[in-house]
């Protein structure tokens, strides 16, 4: 005979208080997507009090559906309300997160990404059955566009000024002049960033994705960068063009169906002295470890790209966006690199440096 389970009245409580969060925040996500797309978080970046007419008059929207989402964005904490003079600010804090595309702290990216998974929720409940993968390419067009946006802000923090001044040599062979390849570029917000930073550099971008490509080569016309930028339709085990004399590879070897295949065809396409750097989401190695609130949102992501996505290619090694660092290594070293270090890290990152 089943035993009815006693109830803790408190913890009862207290998750469903997480819940009330966690709906909360699922809601706002739309709603940041509406500033951003409407233009309503930089029409408000001057700090000063507005009120909703006033906004509506800025952007063009109708004043009622302004109102509404002041009040959700103030109840949120994302902007302020003076309850005397009716007006809502939106603070130099949350402006630099959700209204400054150069910014390092620009997060508006991230709630893009949000809308293309929950958009692909059913084919993914159909891969959950089947065990079938799904594919970068398959996903909805608003993850590639997210990606890069959401990605950026971190390169353009840690990129030039931390990572790679933290490989051994690496800067100074790219102040010279060296060959640079980057490995699943998506959209090249990583490749063009180096490539600013190095005008006596060359760099080679890749991707699977032909779509992704297109719109890297459209963004180094943009930056004016095309004189040392290539980008091509390659996947992971088939980009040539080697020797280089840094390969990157940034938040992909985990997507990877088949990762050390992919190791190997880097050591193929690496000059003698030549480094890989690998950035990869930031793990421990166990998974007890990685309960806290940037594993949530990793563990998240990999059940709904980045596992799916190693899944539909061949090996489907499944790495997760969680693989940690002792599980890396061991794969760098199967692919043939026999010296590998962390370089550098942060909240959301790991930085490896491989040598053959």
């Amino acid at each position: 005979m089943a035993t009815t389970p006693i109830i803790d009245e408190a913890r009862l409580e207290e998750f469903m208080g997480r819940f009330v969060q966690d709906l909360g925040a699922g809601l706002t996500a739309p709603l940041v997507l509406l500033g951003d797309k409407l233009g309503l978080y930089k029409a408000m970046t001057d700090g000063a009090p507005v009120t909703p007419s006033e906004l509506a008059e800025r952007t063009g929207c109708h004043e009622r559906y302004i109102r509404e989402w002041l009040c959700q964005q103030a109840a949120s904490g994302y902007v302020e309300y003076d309850a005397a003079a009716g007006t809502f600010r939106l603070p130099p804090e949350q402006a630099l997160a959700l209204a400054d595309e150069q910014s390092p702290a620009f997060i508006a990216g991230a709630f893009q990404v949000l809308a293309a998974i929950v958009k692909d929720e059913p084919q993914i409940s159909e891969r959950f059955r089947s065990g079938a993968g799904f594919g970068w390419h398959e996903h909805d067009h608003d993850l590639f566009e997210g990606t890069e946006r959401f990605f950026r802000p971190g390169y353009l923090a840690n990129l030039v000024d931390a990572w790679l001044p933290a490989l051994e040599g690496v800067a100074e062979k790219l102040k010279a002049g060296a060959r640079v390849a980057d490995i699943g570029c998506g959209h090249g917000a990583s490749t063009i960033l180096m490539a600013k930073a190095y005008p006596r550099s060359t760099f080679v971008g890749s991707d699977y994705h032909d779509a992704s490509i297109e719109a890297a080569r459209r963004a180094a016309e943009r930056a004016g960068v095309t004189d040392r930028v290539t980008f091509a339709v390659a996947s992971a085990k088939e980009f040539g063009g080697g020797p280089f004399d840094l390969v990157c590879v940034f938040d992909a070897l985990h997507d990877m169906g088949d990762p050390v295949g992919a190791a190997r065809h880097v050591r193929s396409q690496l000059a003698s002295d030549g480094t890989w750097m690998v950035v990869e989401p930031y793990a421990n190695n166990a998974i007890e470890d990685n309960l806290n609130p940037v594993g949530r949102v990793f563990y998240a992501a990999s059940t709904m790209i980045c596992t799916p996505a190693s899944l539909s290619q061949d090996v489907g090694a499944a790495l997760g966006a969680q693989a940690g660092e002792q599980q890396l290594t061991r794969v760098l070293g199967e692919g043939g690199f026999g010296r590998v270090r962390r370089a550098a890290q942060t909240p959301f990152n790991i930085v490896l440096e491989a040598r053959p």
